[in-house]
């Protein structure tokens, strides 16, 4: 059956996004599932609830509903989701990266959403190659 909801996740930075995709191994790695570098550019302006400040303590739960287990941050975004049918997306603090700002947008946002992005290269590109040794540092993440 399909599903009538998506979305999709980002970060204003490259390490935020990285830290995030490979917090499981801590090892960005250039190869598995061919990763890739895509930026987008938004089309139009999105509505987003900002989870950060004093927001979740206004509606009874903590930061903990986008730092936590996934499954409790799934919970509370559907729940969101459905208290707040206007918004086209969650900003959040990464807790991957010192609460750096990380976004995930829903299908509500899909008309914002580009043709083609605005960049896209594999990570297993050789011109990434010191931009991800850098990251790695950065996070001490390995790399491979």
């Amino acid at each position: 059956m399909a599903q009538s909801r998506a979305v999709y996740y980002c970060a204003q930075d490259i390490d935020t996004c990285a830290a995030e995709v490979f917090q499981t191994t801590r090892r960005i790695d250039r190869t598995h599932d061919a990763p890739a570098l895509v930026v987008v550019v938004l089309q139009e302006a999105v509505t987003l609830l900002d989870l950060r400040g004093s927001f979740a303590t206004a509606i009874g739960a903590s930061t903990a509903i986008h730092s936590g287990p996934r499954s409790r941050a799934r919970a509370w975004a559907r729940d969101l989701y459905e208290a707040y049918p206007d918004i086209q997306g969650l900003y959040y603090g990464s807790s991957m990266n010192g609460h750096s700002p990380a976004i995930v947008l829903n299908e509500r946002a899909r008309q914002a959403m580009p043709e083609q992005p605005h960049f896209h290269r594999d990570l297993n590109d050789d011109l990434l190659v010191e931009i991800l040794q850098k990251i790695a540092i950065r996070l001490s993440y390995g790399l491979r």
